[in-house]
């Protein structure tokens, strides 16, 4: 079940140039759920595709059940100790190795880490990168059969090689939760596109799901 703030809820009864600032209300929305899950369905600028069941739940458990690439493979990410525990043929199968979050096995085609994976990260990334350059004007858009709101945010000119220069990021209308987010380089190159259209909010998960 979504969860909103009452006061937030008004919101979605207002025109969408009413809209102050929906960057820093959908961080806020982040900054008050507990927990989500998502199917992250990314394709790369190199055409490279992955598929990865994605769960999280605060101060910053992470696990991940890989279908594309590494199929079986899962990983979960302790806050509390900082460290990573992979399965790599899938989990209670030899070996179960412990990995720092930055170690190189951990890296995807873009050098994210698993502990600053989470959907909070990515609008971060979002408010500091607009409050460097612009973002355009909310627009009404649809995505998995959600409404939405589509935005851009701008880098200011002269980005570096390989940098994120822009975002395209479709909003849940209820939620403000990303429902896919496309980013580019400079040179308007597509770094990578992740389809997020089926997460859940303020999941329960099972008491050890996070230490198995």
């Amino acid at each position: 079940m979504a969860w909103r703030w009452p006061a937030l809820a008004l919101l979605t009864l207002l025109p969408l140039p009413a809209m102050a600032d929906l960057l820093t209300d959908a961080e806020a929305r982040f900054g008050a759920l507990q927990s989500y899950q998502v199917t992250l369905r990314s394709t790369h600028g190199t055409g490279a595709q992955e598929v990865i069941r994605y769960f999280y739940r605060k101060p910053g458990w992470v696990r991940m059940e890989f279908d594309k690439p590494h199929h079986g493979a899962v990983l979960v990410y302790a806050p509390d100790t900082r460290r990573v525990r992979l399965w790599p043929f899938g989990l209670g199968h030899w070996p179960a190795l412990d990995l720092a979050p930055d170690h190189p096995l951990l890296r995807n085609p873009h050098g994210h880490r698993v502990d600053r994976s989470d959907v909070g990260v990515l609008l971060s990334n979002m408010l500091a990168l607009r409050q460097r350059g612009s973002m355009s004007p909310p627009e009404t858009a649809e995505w998995a059969g959600q409404p939405a709101t589509a935005l851009d945010i701008t880098g200011p000119a002269g980005g570096s090689a390989g940098a994120v220069q822009r975002y395209r990021v479709w909003l849940a209308r209820d939620t403000l939760f990303p429902l896919r987010v496309d980013s580019f380089t400079a040179n308007a190159g597509l770094l990578e596109s992740v389809d997020m259209g089926d997460a859940r909010i303020g999941v329960q998960f099972p008491e050890r799901f996070f230490t198995p």
